[in-house]
This record gives structure tokens, C-alpha cells and sequence, in this order.
């Protein structure tokens, strides 16, 4: 009676190569500077995806400011300002939610801004 050659699985026919395109996960992260990348773990810029995990990656909508606002390093109006941003100052925003807009102000520092400022 014959039986069947065994067929390789697809680890045997396709076995793994290096990585020769795109990024490998070795070592120990080290993460770009939060102050001037914008990202969280819910959230973060797509220009930072394979740098940085995020559950979200998002393109960064370009806003311009209606009144002056603090950028601030939390959503909160007791926190110490990172700077002054004024009116009309470009604010590129990766989330708007709970009456803050997050992003990144002209001179690439990131922070929040009451949603106010931006017109929401």
C-alpha cells in the first residue's frame, strides 16, 4: 500500500528570512521625546507609526487658533503653561474630545488647548 510523502508545512517551504524591509522589534525601546512628538498610548501621529505603539495612529488636522491659549502638558486649566500661543497660531490637532484639542503648536511643542481656542 503507498501512502502519502508528508507535504512540508509552510515554515518549511517559506522558511523565515531577515527583515529587509520595514523595522524588526529588537532590544529595548527608545522613545522619541514626548514634548515634541505627539503621542500616547490611545494616540499618536502617524508620522511616528513604527517608532512609536499607539492603539490609533491619526493625520493631524491643521487648525488656526480663534483666541489665545495656553498650550498646556495636560487637559487641565491648573497646569503650568509649556507657552503662549495666540490667535491665529497654527495648531495641529490629533484629538478633540471633552473640551481640549490635542496636537502640536507652530514650533512643533505638543500640549493641549481648551477647544474653545480652536473653534469647537
Amino acid at each position: 500500500m503507498k501512502t502519502a510523502a508528508a507535504q512540508p508545512n509552510s515554515a518549511e517551504r517559506n522558511p523565515p528570512s531577515p527583515v529587509t524591509d520595514g523595522f524588526a522589534l529588537s532590544g529595548s525601546s527608545i522613545l522619541p521625546d514626548p514634548a515634541t512628538n505627539a503621542y500616547r498610548k490611545d494616540l499618536a501621529d502617524t508620522s511616528l507609526a513604527g517608532c512609536v505603539i499607539a492603539s490609533h495612529y491619526a493625520e493631524p488636522l491643521v487648525r488656526h487658533l480663534i483666541a489665545a491659549a495656553a498650550l498646556l502638558p495636560q487637559p487641565a486649566e491648573e497646569a503650568e503653561p509649556i507657552t503662549q500661543l495666540s490667535e491665529g497660531d497654527e495648531l495641529r490637532v490629533l484629538d478633540i474630545s471633552r473640551g481640549w484639542a490635542w496636537g502640536y503648536g507652530p514650533d512643533g511643542r505638543v500640549g493641549y488647548v481648551t477647544a474653545e481656542a480652536v473653534g469647537i
